[in-house]
């Protein structure tokens, strides 16, 4: 890994906890309880789009996280800013995170195809038996 690279997933890693704790901090329960999955920055770090949690909200909650989200984003900026010590803080967007679901998705897919697996082992084994 470059130096540059090292800078960046080092700031990645700590806007990961840097930005729950100020959510935290705020009123609001539509976003103060948001979990944050990844942080993904620019290669100058100017830009910074922050991966969510989506799993316990609906389409409409999610929704209204996202504006109350571009609303603080300043905010954000001013927290991260004064906590690390920063001349500036990237530009935030905010993405809700899908693939938690995929995850599970997939492996509830390899769980089936595991059982199916073991149930046509079983078959073989029954007709091998009855052969003998």
């Amino acid at each position: 890994m470059r130096e540059e690279e090292i800078k960046r997933k080092r700031t990645e890693s700590r806007l990961v906890e840097l930005i729950p704790e100020a959510l935290s901090s705020m009123n609001d329960n539509r976003i103060n309880g948001l979990s944050v999955t990844e942080v993904v920055c620019s290669k100058g770090r100017y830009d910074a789009k922050v991966y969510l949690d989506k799993s316990y909200l609906d389409e409409k909650e999610q929704g209204e996280a996202l504006k109350q989200l571009r609303a603080v984003s300043g905010f954000l900026s001013t927290y991260v800013r004064e906590s690390e010590g920063w001349f500036k803080s990237p530009k935030f967007t905010f993405e809700f995170d899908g693939q938690l679901e995929e995850i599970s998705k997939m492996e509830a897919l390899f769980k089936e195809i595991a059982k199916r697996h073991q149930k046509n082992d079983a078959i073989k084994d029954e007709g091998k038996s009855d052969e003998s």
